[in-house]
């Protein structure tokens, strides 16, 4: 026998919902062949066969949660594909058998996915080993009763009912419970609004410039790097510029201090399925402009697969959202704590301008910075977009990596 353990999850992570299972007891499985998948407040977990053979047993199934190192499932190394045999009530004997071969009360393992707790958090009481729902609740009690012993923060305010549903209103609805990361997406941003002095400056930028620069050098670029020229370098070089001047855009509270960086991991948030997540470019004002256009696509093609590592999404200093992409005109984006700064990009469109006395028609895009005013006062927020509206407005003022 040969026990499927929850793999490595990562740093402060403690837990993981199991959300896929794609092999069912009875089937043979190759080893490193793919088991089930299991969502974190992060990230998506691929778990793999550890061995080849038959999988026995499945003990978490979908929908529950599991500790880090928890038993996921049990296979028997080696044979071919079978039914599962069922198992015989064990005889009573002297030793009582090993844990994992001993069946535990239906019951019992109810209340273990809901606790979120393994078999191995509790002290069993039934016969020959097995774990029963008593068990259950007196480790959740013990649980229960160490936390209130320890320090607790400041209750968070309940959750506001739901207003009635007609009758008929309700049974054309649809529940399903929230994701893992949808939830930790939610508190993180209401964490942000309730923690931030949060305040928003706007400017709007020329992007003829970009566009011109774009369509004159992007074969040669595209030619060299084996990367397409796309926008986000730029905003990407523009705000590692602007950064520097306004060191504070780049800073984080922590306690009574102000902890400035002197480099820019810069976060860019990108949409998937299951949700908004922010890949880190490290050191990105250490980067040219083909080294972030390919780190970004490689970012980008990661996240929309789930397959972005925990270390890929820590430790941002910084942050870009471009809502451009799906038609937003104007926005206001919420910080991503415990950053200072967070800059908003919109949807390039033809607007009529004055230049020079003359109206024209150029390609306008309006940027947004959220900030923290803990800590950023509006003279250095509204200095950080001007610079990066400089800049985006004459990138000759960006090196150009060709």
């Amino acid at each position: 026998m040969t026990d499927v353990m929850v793999p490595a999850l990562g740093e402060s992570v403690s837990e993981a919902t199991v959300s896929t299972w794609f092999k069912k007891p009875g089937d043979f499985v190759k080893q490193d062949e793919m088991l089930c998948e299991l969502e974190t407040d992060k990230v998506s977990v691929e778990v793999p066969a550890p061995v080849s053979g038959v999988l026995t047993e499945i003990i978490a199934p979908e929908g529950a949660t599991v500790a880090a190192n928890a038993r996921l499932a049990i296979m028997t190394e080696g044979g071919a594909a079978a039914a599962p045999a069922p198992k015989a009530e064990a005889a009573p004997s002297a030793a009582p058998p090993a844990a994992k071969d001993v069946e535990d009360a239906p019951a019992a393992k109810k209340a273990l996915a809901e606790a979120g707790l393994t078999r191995d958090q509790v002290q069993a009481t039934g016969r020959d080993g097995r774990v029963m729902k008593e068990d259950v609740a007196r480790a959740v009690a013990g649980a229960a009763g160490a936390a209130a012993a320890a320090v607790a923060p400041a209750p968070a305010p309940a959750a506001i009912p739901r207003a009635p549903v007609p009758a008929d209103d309700a049974a054309r609805e649809e529940r399903v419970k929230m994701t893992r990361l949808r939830q930790t997406i939610a508190r993180r941003l209401k964490d942000a609004q309730n923690t931030a002095a949060m305040l928003t400056t706007y400017n709007e930028v020329d992007m003829s410039g970009i566009m011109e620069l774009r369509n004159t050098y992007k074969d040669a670029f595209e030619k060299k790097h084996g990367v397409k020229m796309g926008f986000m370098s730029f905003f990407v070089k523009a705000c590692c510029h602007a950064l520097k001047e306004v060191p504070e855009v780049n800073a984080e509270i922590d306690g009574t201090d102000v902890v400035y960086k002197n480099y820019v991991h810069m976060g860019v948030a990108v949409g998937t399925p299951s949700g908004l997540v922010v890949p880190v470019v490290r050191d990105a004002d250490q980067m040219g402009f083909a080294a972030i256009e390919k780190k970004i696509a490689e970012l980008g093609i990661r996240a929309r697969d789930g397959k972005l590592s925990m270390a890929e999404m820590q430790g941002g200093s910084f942050t870009i959202s471009n809502g451009g992409v799906y038609g937003s005109l104007m926005s206001s984006p919420i910080l991503n704590p415990p950053q200072s700064g967070i800059l908003g990009m919109h949807k390039i469109q033809d607007r009529p301008v004055v230049v020079n006395g003359q109206i024209v028609i150029r390609p306008m895009m309006y940027l947004a910075l959220s900030y923290d005013h803990r800590i950023v006062d509006g003279k250095g927020a509204v200095t950080f977009l001007v610079r990066v509206k400089e800049a985006l407005e004459d990138p000759r003022r960006l090196l150009m990596d060709l």
